[in-house]
């Protein structure tokens, strides 16, 4: 099974969780690798308690990007 996932770099570490599922499901960690496995473990976790019903009905998220903008002040 694959599920996508956000991670974000944070100054004090890093944040993931997962897109298209019902519920709370965070990981965080001090590097890239402890946050996956965190959220990884979170996930697992989560369908285990609540069944497979805890993913969204649809999902059309394909990628998911990060974009900056500016706006004229």
């Amino acid at each position: 099974m694959k599920i996508k996932l956000i991670i974000e770099k944070h100054p004090d570490g890093y944040i993931a969780y997962p897109l298209g599922m019902k519920g709370i499901v965070v990981g965080q960690g001090d590097t890239y690798e402890e946050a996956l496995k965190d959220v990884t473990s979170a996930i697992k976790f989560h369908i285990d308690t609540f069944g497979k019903d805890v993913f969204e009905d649809k999902t059309d998220v394909e990628e998911a990007f990060i974009a900056e903008a500016q706006l004229a002040a």
